[in-house]
């Protein structure tokens, strides 16, 4: 049985399978998932009704493996949802493929929860929504950092930590032509007002850093309540909370029935809505310009103009 599109054999797909499963395991169906530009994401089906997922890179030394592993890892540990990693491996010459085999989760992503769900259902799944980030931001260290082996840099201070996010990727897209020369100045006098835009007195939260439709799956249980069933994809840090939770709003992931669940246990002081959100909403534009180019460049844009007036 042939894999869609891609040079992955079946006999890689076994051995895979058989180094998870026991020698004895086989495969009886493959189906292609929706994945990023590096990995090929398989769904696999055993003869024996197991299933789990491939994130598999091809001939490729692919270290993300390891810190997706790493991250889903961490949050498995502390009690959020998210897939159950089976297996990893970083390409080497005798097995040149970058893999992450994990748990097969039911469920379905937000947007489709959001059709199949009842008005009161979706606001019930936005309050379990919240309940699981509020646990996720429960967990605190003494310093800003990403959770990612390779970079072990720490942070005192917030606007630190956050340049050194987002300084490489700003540098990317200034240098688009779609970055006319007003939104270049826009953004670099908001970047250097990043130390006053930024001060807040809470400390550094564990964050997903990119919970959005794609990467929240949800289902029905017995009961018909619909629930999170997995987070995907994590890119953890230890960061400020509310740059997590203005992301949400942004992509429009969360509802004003999130917003009070969350608030009950964590406030959202004043100076979130008046300046931070714009500037945690004004960041990861930049990124998504640099991602998916220029179908961002005017919000992009009405962003910075946003952001430019608070300085």
């Amino acid at each position: 049985m042939p894999v869609q599109e891609t040079d992955i054999s079946w006999q890689v797909l076994r051995r895979i399978v058989r180094t998870w499963a026991g020698a004895a395991a086989d495969l009886a169906e493959v189906k292609p998932l929706a994945g990023g530009c590096i990995n090929t994401t398989l769904q696999l089906k055993l003869n024996d009704g197991a299933q789990a997922v491939l994130k598999i890179s091809p001939h490729r030394v692919n270290r993300e493996v390891l810190r997706e592993a790493g991250q889903l890892t961490l949050l498995k540990t502390i009690g959020i949802p998210v897939p159950e990693v089976y297996l990893w491996h970083v390409a080497t010459l005798d097995e040149p493929h970058s893999y992450l085999l994990m748990q097969f989760v039911n469920g379905v992503n937000l947007s489709a929860a959001r059709h199949q769900c009842t008005p009161q259902q979706y606001d019930d799944l936005q309050r379990h929504l919240a309940e699981i980030v509020l646990h996720l931001h429960s967990h605190t260290a003494e310093e800003y950092h990403r959770t990612a082996p390779e970079d072990c840099r720490r942070f005192t201070s917030w606007p630190a930590f956050y340049r050194h996010v987002y300084e490489p990727i700003w540098q990317e897209v200034e240098k688009l032509p779609m970055i006319a020369p007003k939104l270049r100045k826009q953004i670099s006098r908001i970047n250097d007002k990043l130390d006053r835009l930024l001060v807040h007195d809470d400390r550094p939260r564990l964050v997903h850093w990119d919970i959005w439709s794609a990467n929240l799956l949800a289902a029905s249980d017995e009961q018909g309540r619909w629930r999170v069933s997995a987070l995907l994809d994590p890119n953890c840090k230890y960061a400020h909370a509310e740059a997590e939770i203005a992301y949400m709003e942004l992509f429009h992931t969360i509802t004003p029935q999130f917003l009070k669940a969350y608030q009950q246990s964590r406030k959202l002081p004043d100076a979130y809505h008046r300046v931070r959100k714009p500037i945690y909403h004004l960041y990861p534009l930049i990124n998504h310009v640099r991602l998916f180019g220029g179908e961002y460049a005017k919000l992009l844009t009405a962003a910075a103009e946003k952001a430019a007036a608070l300085i």
